[in-house]
């Protein structure tokens, strides 16, 4: 009988300390932002939900920060990170469908393109021999610009629940559609990289 020898694996965790100063605080801040939305979302507190998206947003920043001052940047870091956020994100984009209905339209198209496109997209980076998707310019540029970049992360984060408050929800909504489009993109741009045996760069 003639097997196939089984496919190379690429580890989440590569050996790197798992108690470290970065890992605390996403911890600490997806806790406090589950906690503070769950209550916001059974109180219908527009208050608390957006004192837990404060939570979040500053505590997202803070343990990427942390990890980069104090040289802790590990791959099972970046994997908490990404699927710590999904856990914000979700009870707080329940939270706000419960406090504004109006904003479903836009929301759930975020929803689905936040939970399930961008995170496996965002889990991509396993692929090669990255510390996280931050460091994604060394395999595509192109991808590392529209997705991790600075502005791109701020723009998939923040933007549209902006928009949402200081627009109607139809132009929000149009800004969901366009960010689904683009992550739909990134994803087929990625799978087309890696089926093509795509490296990575050195720096």
């Amino acid at each position: 009988m003639v097997t196939s020898p089984a496919p190379s694996a690429t580890f989440v965790w590569d050996g790197a300390p798992v108690a470290t100063w970065a890992n605390l605080v996403t911890t600490v801040r997806t806790a406090g932002a589950v906690v503070l939305g769950v209550v916001g979302l059974l109180e219908a507190s527009e208050l608390l939900l957006a004192i837990a998206y404060g939570v979040y947003w500053v505590g997202d920043s803070l343990d990427g920060n942390v990890a980069r001052w104090t040289g802790g940047e590990t791959r099972l870091g970046a994997v908490y990170d990404i699927v710590s956020d999904r856990a914000c994100s979700a009870v707080l984009i329940g939270g706000l469908l419960v406090v504004r209905p109006d904003f479903a339209p836009a929301l759930v198209i975020y929803l689905l393109q936040f939970m399930v496109i961008d995170m496996m997209l965002s889990l991509g980076f396993l692929h090669w021999p990255l510390v996280s998707p931050n460091y994604f310019h060394r395999v595509d540029r192109v991808l590392w610009r529209w997705n991790w970049s600075v502005p791109a992360k701020t723009a998939n984060t923040t933007l549209l629940l902006v928009l949402l408050l200081v627009a109607p929800v139809a132009v929000a909504t149009v800004v969901a559609v366009v960010q689904l489009a683009v992550k739909v993109w990134s994803a087929h741009r990625m799978l087309t990289i890696a089926a093509a045996g795509q490296t990575c760069s050195p720096d």
